[in-house]
């Protein structure tokens, strides 16, 4: 097997290993590993309450995971905005509080479970022209009611050629806390990442009309890599 030239030494190429095959953290993270790590340091001397703590820690860890992502450089695609399941694909009416005409749309709806990352990412490259959160339920995210009833944040971005997509963050039945960082006027390329929802949700895409669908339900997404569709 080659060798980098630039790592000469063992350390050095375990070190790029490491760096390689285990994703960074996303900073929402950081409490939940912290609060695990003092648990874990409090009761050092407590096996039970030590393990407990450096376990909780590892999951969260593992949970808020940020794996990098390279977007597909062709012009007119729009990509996953998830990890997770595609559970629906079917024409909606955007969100309501939007306020966008009442046209059905394509929508394909995206499952994470708990062990899916769950940092969202702009499906196409362009402007937030809208971003709105509306408090619901908490249902199970798989059931197709989950988009009307449960809680959600709503992020419309524009291309620079004027095409809309619409991502819409769903808590789901664990999920309480949807994060997004997006704002009004903000520029995103595509993949770059802009939210995260905490432990198990949903993401819905409405696509343009005459989007051309590429995926199938039952089918695995990887955020900002898999392409959910091409635009008309």
């Amino acid at each position: 097997m080659a060798r980098r030239p630039d790592l000469q030494s063992g350390p050095e190429r375990l070190a790029a290993l490491v760096r390689s095959s285990v994703p960074p953290m996303h900073s929402a993270g950081l409490p939940f590993v912290g609060a695990s790590l003092a648990i874990a340091a409090l009761g050092r001397n407590h096996r039970w309450i030590r393990r407990t703590g450096l376990l909780a820690a590892g999951a969260n860890a593992a949970f808020f995971r940020h794996p990098p992502r390279v977007p597909p450089t062709r012009p007119g695609v729009v990509v996953s905005p998830a990890d997770g399941l595609v559970c629906l694909i079917q024409d909606a009416v955007p969100p309501a509080e939007l306020g966008l005409p009442d046209t059905p749309l394509p929508r394909v709806s995206i499952f994470l479970s708990v062990l899916d990352a769950h940092v969202q990412r702009a499906p196409i490259g362009g402007e937030v022209v809208a971003v709105a959160h509306r408090p619901g339920r908490f249902h199970s995210a798989e059931l197709e009611a989950a988009s009307e009833d449960n809680e959600r944040n709503s992020v419309v971005i524009r291309t620079p050629e004027g095409v809309q997509v619409i991502a819409v963050q769903i808590a789901g039945l664990v999920a309480r806390r949807i994060v997004c960082d997006a704002r009004v006027g903000d520029k995103l390329a595509i993949g770059e990442t802009y939210g995260l929802i905490r432990f198990g949700s949903r993401l819905d895409t409405y696509l343009p009309a005459g989007s051309k669908l590429l995926v199938s339900r039952g089918q695995r997404a990887l955020a900002g890599e898999t392409v959910l569709a091409e635009l008309p």
